[in-house]
């Protein structure tokens, strides 16, 4: 009870308007006072927080997906996922979740691949005769594969706060955001075949055309093989993968596109800067909350009561995944991150739940946060980007939402859709 008051005095305080960290330092100070009388720990754990090493993956990666950006790729990945799929049923629909399953293995983060890949797909969607309604949630949908495709913001947050491997939960996102982008696709297959659909459709590529297209994207899909295939035979760490990434992003933007120069990398580094930034005040923020819960034994009483109960693996990780669902409707995804996990790591211990299984639970339950109403980043980013009502972007969101959930059900129910990738590793680390 003590927790779900703290957590309510919480969600309340963030619905003045307050910024997510201040409103997670005041109020975790505020308790710290309560119960401590003093503040004096504060400044030690907020440092000593945000100078984990393993936090320099999160620039690195963000300037690697801002010189990309800049590089302006997502035309050539969006033109060869077209040209390869354009004979099949709903073929520009099965293009636009290919290019946001590509651009989310370079981004990390969903809001830019819903950003990037919007601005391109849904008028070539609406054009060729697409549902506006569908246009938008796929594409909404389609971005929420940011996160869970490595690299991912989210995920390293995750493993520095928990002392998971990076590098493990990257792997283990692998087949999970394949699969969960295999049932969009055949979810807008089935769509256009039963729908009875009248969408402009044309002839399937020549041999010519595939090799043409598949060549310009060759130097964009470089950037996955190099990151996840050096993590997964070990050469490097996520650290090292991230600035091997960020270097050869930079390259293929000056030598290869042509169109980065020292104003679109400088202006790379800032975006990238702006938004690691953010992310590191929220840590910090965070930080004196989840001292301020251990100092309280929060996390030891919640241990207890599940023994009590004894509600299990399956029970537990139910009423987490229900629980994360309501808070991702008012929290941003590095909040829920920072204030659940440290609470739950010593249930999760006592339960042998595994850790690398449950990031990526919480990572598929995160992309659900981004496509439900009121605070889903990805519906105001299309809004944003096509003017649309957002009732309309809500609406057609939402089937995207009952297959987020067969998603998250099937890698709850199969774990090693998640596991077995990272018991292949050469070196997890």
């Amino acid at each position: 009870m003590t927790l779900l008051a703290i957590l309510a005095g919480l969600i309340l305080l963030l619905f003045t308007g307050l910024p997510i960290f201040a409103g997670l330092s005041l109020f975790g100070g505020a308790l710290l006072m309560l119960t401590q009388g003093e503040l004096g720990a504060v400044t030690d754990v907020m440092f000593g927080e945000i100078s984990r090493y393993l936090l320099v993956t999160i620039p690195l990666f963000a300037f690697m997906a801002h010189v990309m950006i800049s590089a302006r790729i997502v035309d050539d990945l969006y033109g060869t996922a077209y040209t390869l799929t354009r004979h099949l049923p709903g073929g520009l629909a099965i293009a636009t979740i290919l290019a946001c399953t590509i651009f989310a293995a370079i981004s990390g983060s969903s809001v830019a691949t819903a950003l990037t890949i919007g601005s391109v797909a849904i008028p070539q969607m609406i054009r060729f005769g697409y549902d506006p309604e569908a246009a938008y949630g796929l594409v909404a949908a389609g971005g929420t594969l940011g996160i869970l495709i490595p690299p991912s913001g989210p995920m390293v947050l995750y493993g520095v706060v928990s002392d998971t491997s990076i590098g493990g939960l990257f792997m283990a996102g692998v087949l999970p955001g394949l699969m969960i982008a295999a049932i969009f696709i055949a979810f807008s297959m089935a769509r256009s075949t039963l729908g009875g659909s009248t969408v402009q459709r044309e002839p399937r590529a020549t041999l010519g055309e595939a090799w043409t297209a598949i060549r310009k994207a060759l130097w964009a899909l470089s950037l996955p093989v190099l990151v996840l295939g050096g993590m997964y035979a070990g050469v490097f760490t996520a650290t090292e993968a991230a600035a091997a990434g960020a270097a050869l992003a930079l390259s293929i933007g000056i030598f290869v596109y042509r169109t980065v120069g020292l104003r679109e990398t400088w202006q790379a580094a800032l975006d990238a800067s702006r938004t690691s930034a953010m992310l590191f005040m929220i840590v910090a923020g965070a930080s004196v909350f989840a001292h301020v819960v251990t100092k309280m034994r929060i996390p030891q009483q919640i241990v207890q009561v599940v023994v009590s109960m004894d509600i299990g693996i399956a029970g537990f990780l139910i009423a987490m995944m229900v629980l994360i669902f309501i808070l991702g409707m008012f929290l941003e995804s590095v909040a829920i991150i920072l204030v659940t996990t440290p609470v739950i790591l010593p249930v999760m211990a006592t339960l042998h739940v595994d850790p690398i299984w449950y990031g990526v639970l919480l990572t598929i339950n995160l992309e659900l946060a981004q496509i439900t109403p009121p605070v889903g980043m990805n519906l105001f980013t299309i809004r944003a980007i096509s003017n649309a009502p957002l009732g309309h972007i809500i609406a057609g969101s939402f089937p995207y939402v009952l297959l987020l959930i067969l998603g998250l059900a099937i890698v709850m129910t199969w774990p090693q859709i998640a596991l077995w990738l990272p018991g292949t590793m050469l070196n997890l680390r």
